[in-house]
């Protein structure tokens, strides 16, 4: 009987370590051993992590720069920034240069250090004349002939002395006064004659103004003057010779320029003047009296006055 009991209880227990085997089998992952990864209990329950909200979206664009400001002076800022590079090149150039720039629609002037210098006036007096013969005309204290006119014509597109010394002697008067008399009228009221120089005085070629003076005798003419005469005075500047394409003629073709240049060999050495007109309308007057101061001659003076006009308004007006 015992050896009976042995033998079924070794078959109980090794029945009961078969279905324990199969338990234990049954309940767990396959083995690392067959290419699985097992995986603990507590982390297979577990729901898997949400990612984190993305911080609120912000922009990475740099913030715009600030525009550029410039002093309010009537002109906008570039025309400011082109004053200051034809006074840094005046500055460098030979003998000293006074600029005047003038706008018309709002008033606006800009002028440089010097452009309350006397200087030589040479032949931009001649312009002074042809507004005073206009004015005489009109107020009938003369009478110009055919020939007149042509003489004035003749002034103002080649900037020819003989005909001003016509017209000079034939209206100054018996004291040559008849002009100079006038002449601070037209704006030149720094105007001085020259005397020593000749027997006659004042005389036409020997006188001293200002770049300012200029200004205001081309301001005059385009906004006081009746229409026919500035209209008339307007064609021939804008419609003058090549000798004196220079000076203002700089700003070049769209600014529609138009010009009265005088040049001359003096006391103290060569002048080169120029004062006209740019863009619409007329709109802006400029002045470049360049006084060389015995530091140049003519090709020196016509290049500074000439580039001073290109660097203020060359390219500014549209093509």
């Amino acid at each position: 009987m015992k050896t009976v009991r042995s033998a079924r209880v070794v078959a109980l227990v090794a029945t009961t370590l078969a279905a324990v085997g199969a338990c234990a089998t049954s309940s767990h992952e396959v083995s690392p051993a067959a290419g699985f990864r097992s995986v603990p209990p507590s982390a297979s329950s577990a729901a898997p992590p949400r990612p984190s909200a993305p911080p609120p979206a912000t922009s990475s664009a740099p913030a715009p720069p600030p525009k550029p400001s410039c002093p309010d002076t009537g002109f906008d800022c570039d025309l400011q920034a082109r004053f200051a590079e034809a006074n840094a090149y005046v500055e460098g150039r030979p003998g000293t240069s006074g600029i005047v720039v003038h706008d018309l629609r709002t008033g606006a002037e800009w002028h440089n250090g010097h452009a309350s210098d006397l200087t030589w006036t040479a032949s931009t007096i001649k312009l002074a004349m042809v507004v005073d013969l206009y004015t005489r005309q009109r107020a009938g204290e003369i009478s110009l002939t055919a020939e007149d006119r042509s003489l004035i014509h003749a002034m103002l597109h080649t900037s020819d002395d003989e005909a001003a010394d016509t017209l000079w002697f034939r209206y100054a008067g018996a004291d040559h006064m008849s002009f100079n008399d006038n002449f601070p009228k037209y704006g030149l009221t720094s105007l001085a004659p020259q005397s020593g120089f000749t027997e006659y005085y004042p005389y036409w070629g020997f006188q001293k103004c200002t770049p300012a003076d200029l200004d205001r005798l081309m301001t005059y003419v385009l906004t006081q003057l009746p229409g026919d005469e500035r209209s008339s005075i307007v064609a021939e500047l804008r419609s003058v010779d090549p000798i004196q394409q220079w000076g203002v003629w700089g700003a070049g073709p769209a600014a529609h320029p138009g010009n009265k240049d005088g040049w001359s060999e003096e006391q103290g050495g060569w002048v080169m003047n120029t004062v006209g007109f740019v863009g619409d309308g007329e709109r802006y007057v400029l002045t470049v009296m360049n006084n060389l101061r015995g530091e140049g001659g003519y090709d020196t003076g016509r290049a500074t006055v000439t580039h001073v006009a290109e660097l203020i308004f060359g390219g500014y007006f549209p093509g």
